[in-house]
This record gives structure tokens, C-alpha cells and sequence, in this order.
């Protein structure tokens, strides 16, 4: 779906975006004649007037929407953090709502969102290429920028880290350290994310075999938990010396579950996640972890919105993609020779 935009109109009708801006705005100046022809090239290209924008110049509307993916993650929240300091910046208001990972309530939340006419919407979708309300939004003149996504779609701006990499970060790190059976605990793998950490981390094994996948519903500590009791049950020569997590939460519930159990990290597995969340530096065993940029997501997506919101006809879409980071702390440490549990 191609946007029109103010200049497709001015050029259809050969006139100037200033005369096409005077039509719209019902000003008495231009000729009959031309305003019939703006009008005609406004009729036949379908062109949509993005009413929000002009209601921000003109200093009504104040308010951008977020719709966060779980705002139970410390993620989100510090994604949140950043979109505010930055709507702040803008002399804007942000407006927040929470998914749940829910596609009904994310549809639910688009839809008011639509009726109300807000700025703008800040959005990680639960999944991006089945939602027309993403489309109806850009079609009534309300921008729309994905947060933590890289968009397929051109016409609208995404901010995202490159999780490939990072997977591959953790897989490397793992292997210099002397582990050669790993798991990979997260889901699901609907959550481009999840898979692209998998993806990165399975390529930076090489030649080991591929990480034993402990497959969750979520991202949360309880299926972490139960990931690492999947773990634990298996024998001493099933059993993975590191496991990398699609996300911290998860890590740390695999991390308590070992802890619990008798086993050590990282003597007897090593541990990894992925944010960097505060809490995974205030764990019992501080968890290494792959930094994400979390307040700059923000701010950079919140930025990008607003760019759209006041020059929507000369803004053009980007597709932001940060460097991930990887922070080594006590829960990975170089493989143990043998015996590794005292449990079995």
C-alpha cells in the first residue's frame, strides 16, 4: 500500500504544495479553477489528510500512544522511561497500554486508539503481519513506528536491535569458555526475537551440535523455572553446561530452579540472558546477560514518531537497528572437567 502524500496531490494537479495546503485549509485565495483541480487530483488519488499533525502544529492535540508487548518486563519499562523523556522533549504526552502478548486486546487498544485521534503509536505487535489495524491507522493519518521490530513494511518506521547478533554474542562468548553442549531456553517462536537470538546463537556454534531447544510459552520467570526443571531432568551426559535465555526473566528462573535443586552456577551450567534488565546485576549469582539499548529504543522510536507527526510530508521512513552488548558476570565461567553434579 503506497501512502499519497500533500506533493503526489500538488504535482497531480500542477500546482504548489502551498496552493494544495490553502485548498485543504479553506482558504478564500486560490482561483475556482485551481481549487477544482486540487480537489479532482485529491478525489482521484485517494488522498488521506493526516488531521493529527495538524492539530499538533496548531497546538490541540498533545497526546502519542505506546502499546507495550508486557509492561510485567522490566524491558518495557525502560522503553516506556525512554519514550517519555523524549515525548517530553517534544512538548507531548504519552498515553500507555499494555498487549499482555494478547492479539484480541492489542486489537481492541488500536481500535479506541483510532477513535480517538491520537498523535501517533508507539507499538511492539504481538505480531505484525496479521494486523490490518497497523494499516487503518497509517490510512486515517495516524503514524505508526514498531518498537523493538524490524517492520516489513516501508511504509512506516521500526527501532529494533540486531538479535542475531546478540545470539551469536552469547554463542561465542559460551564456546571461548569451553562449552560445547548448550541449551537454548525461550518462547515462543512466533516472537521474531526469540528466533533470531536462537538463529545467532546456532550460528556461532559452528560445528558443535545445535543448542538443545527448551521450548517456554512465554517470557516469563515461572516458565523459566519450568525450563530449568526440564534441564535438571536430564542425565549428567544429556545434561547442557550452559544454557542461553531468550530474555532475562527466563534466565532467571532457570537460575533459581538450579539453585534450588543443588546445582551450581556456574560451575555445574553456566547461565545467560538477554536485556540486561537491573535485576539480572542483583541476582544471587549476577547473571551475564546481552545489553540492549532499552531507554534509546525509546527515545529514538518516540523521536522517529514525532519527525512524522509535524513534517509528514517531507519525513521519510527509517528502519533504526542498534548494536546489542554483551556483559559478562559470574553466571558463565569456563566449563567444568568432569563430574559436574553432585545430584546424579
Amino acid at each position: 500500500m503506497t501512502t499519497v502524500s500533500i506533493r503526489d496531490v500538488a504535482l497531480r494537479a500542477g500546482v504548489s504544495v502551498g496552493t494544495v495546503s490553502n485548498v485543504l485549509n479553506g482558504r478564500t485565495s486560490v482561483a475556482a479553477a485551481t481549487r477544482r483541480r486540487v480537489l479532482d487530483a485529491i478525489t482521484g488519488l485517494g488522498y488521506i489528510r493526516n488531521d493529527s499533525a495538524r492539530q499538533l502544529r496548531a497546538g490541540r492535540s498533545r497526546t502519542v500512544a505506546m502499546v507495550a508487548l508486557d509492561l510485567s518486563n522490566p524491558f518495557f519499562t525502560d522503553v516506556m522511561h525512554g519514550a517519555e523523556l523524549a515525548a517530553e522533549d517534544g512538548g507531548v504526552n504519552v498515553m500507555i497500554l499494555n498487549s499482555a502478548e494478547d492479539s484480541l486486546r492489542e486489537r481492541r487498544h488500536l481500535d479506541i486508539l483510532s477513535q480517538q485521534r491520537v498523535l501517533g503509536v508507539l507499538i511492539t505487535p504481538v505480531d505484525e503481519a496479521h494486523n490490518a489495524e497497523l494499516d487503518q491507522l497509517v490510512e486515517r493519518g495516524i503514524p505508526v513506528v514498531l518498537v523493538d521490530r524490524t517492520s516489513s513494511n516501508s511504509h512506516r518506521c521500526s527501532v529494533a536491535v540486531d538479535d542475531v547478533l546478540g545470539g551469536h554474542l552469547a554463542g561465542e562468548h559460551l564456546r571461548q569458555q569451553g562449552h560445547h553442549r548448550v541449551a537454548f531456553a525461550g518462547g515462543p517462536f512466533s516472537l521474531r526475537q526469540v528466533a533470531d537470538r536462537h538463529a545467532g546463537l546456532t550460528a556461532a556454534l559452528g560445528d558443535d551440535p545445535k543448542p538443545r531447544l527448551v521450548t517456554t510459552p512465554n517470557l516469563s520467570v515461572a516458565a523459566g523455572r519450568s525450563a530449568g526443571r526440564q534441564i535438571i531432568d536430564l542425565t549428567t551426559d544429556e545434561r547442557p553446561t550452559a544454557v542461553f535465555c531468550a530474555n532475562d526473566l527466563i534466565a532467571l528462573g532457570v537460575l533459581q530452579e538450579m539453585t534450588a535443586q543443588g546445582l551450581r552456577v556456574p560451575h555445574d551450567v553456566a547461565i545467560i540472558g538477554y536485556d540486561d534488565i537491573e535485576f539480572a546485576a542483583a541476582a544471587a549469582v549476577p547473571l551475564s546477560s546481552i545489553r540492549q539499548p532499552r531507554e534509546q529504543l525509546g527515545r529514538a522510536a518516540t523521536q522517529l514518531l514525532l519527525e512524522e507527526v509535524n513534517e509528514p510530508d517531507t519525513h521519510e521512513h527509517r528502519h533504526v537497528v542498534f548494536r546489542p552488548e554483551l556483559v559478562i558476570r559470574e553466571s558463565s565461567s569456563p566449563a567444568a572437567p568432569t563430574s559436574r553434579t553432585r545430584r546424579r
